[in-house]
Order: structure tokens, then sequence, then C-alpha cells
């Protein structure tokens, strides 16, 4: 098991933690966080727009008028392309780029990016990050105090206090434990955990 340094948010060592080789010390494929971090952003894409075709408009299946002897075109419902109104021939079908890989793969591409950065000595334990008061000036004073530009900080739960303290503060994250994920972990230089936000991901990524 590898040991990391607890530190509180003045940036000062107060414990020592084990960390789980199964979890923060996996062997990372590149292909396989790329294969996870590709997936992503496909169903984060918004799907092509889509058309109504000649099945999809709302209307009569009634031939408007009689087949011969008006002098005018063989109609048939009122649905037809030719007509406003009516279905569109060509148009798009709303293509979706969305698409899954197995909870396998999406399970072991976490652990590779997590264990990634404790191989980079880009990963940071805190004991906890209670701020008195929503105060952008006191987050920003903690993360100097930390020596931190861009992080990624992962509580176990809602912290109101934290997460709107941070919200304006640029290549800065707060982020629940349950949403942790592979395009997260890599965007940001350090992933900052807290204490207890680990068992939890432990948990996660081992049951």
């Amino acid at each position: 098991m590898a040991v990391v340094e607890v530190h509180n948010i003045e940036g000062k060592p107060v414990a020592q933690m084990e960390l789980p080789d199964e979890v923060f010390n996996v062997p990372v494929k590149s292909h396989v966080l790329h294969d996870v971090v590709t997936m992503q952003l496909a169903n984060r894409r918004s799907a092509n727009p889509k058309v109504k075709h000649r099945g999809d408009v709302a209307g009569s299946t009634r031939k408007l008028y009689k087949q011969k002897g008006t002098g005018r075109a063989r109609r048939g419902d009122i649905k037809s392309p030719l007509l406003r109104g009516g279905g569109v021939i060509f148009g798009p079908d709303g293509r979706t780029y969305a698409h899954l890989l197995p909870k396998k793969v999406r399970q072991l591409a976490l652990k590779m990016a997590i264990s990634s950065k404790l191989q980079e000595k880009a990963l940071v334990v805190l004991d906890g990050f209670d701020l008195a008061e929503i105060k952008t000036k006191a987050f920003v004073a903690a993360m100097q105090a930390l020596q931190l530009k861009s992080a990624l900080i992962v509580t176990e739960t809602k912290n109101d206090t934290l997460e709107r303290s941070s919200r304006n503060v640029p290549a800065i994250k707060v982020l629940r434990s349950e949403g942790l994920n592979v395009y997260d972990v890599l965007k940001y230089d350090t992933l900052v955990l807290l204490q207890p936000a680990v068992k939890t991901i432990e948990g996660r990524l081992t049951a």
C-alpha cells in the first residue's frame, strides 16, 4: 500500500494514510483512458437536428380529392412533402453520438486516472476543507497555502460553503465522490481528495 501524508488547509501535514493498491496503484494504459474520455465527450454532444418525415407529420391520410377529372395534380394525403406543412424528404434524422463502454472498463479507467495522479505526485489528501463562511477570498487563501492553481477537489458529501466559495475561481472544480470521472481527473493538474472521500471512492471502485 502507498502511504501519503494528510494535510490541513494550511498545507501542514497532520497525519499519514494508507491507500490501497487495487485502486491507487493500477498500471496505467493510455488507450483505455483515451477510450473512456472519448466516450464521455461523445455523450456530452448534442444530437443532430431531426426533421419530421411524411410518416411523422400529424394529419389525415384521406386522399384530398379524386384521382381524375379535376385537371389538377394527383394528390395523395395532406402530409405529402410537396405541400405546405407536409413531411420533409431528405432532412437529417437526429443522429446521436452517445455510446457506452462496459462498466468494468469504465471502473478500470477511473482507477488508472487516479493512479496516474499518485504516480505523478499530483494527489493531495486533506483532512477537511471547512470554511467559516462562503467567501472566495478565504478559499483562494487556502489554495495558495496548498500551492495549488489547477485542482479537482473531491468531497464525500455536499459541501455548500466550499462549492459556492470556489465556483468563481478559474481552473478549480469541486466534485462529490459519486460524480468522480476520468475526464475531470485528467483535466486538472492536481487531484485533491478529502479524507472521508477516500473510503467512499475505495468502496465504489472495489465493489
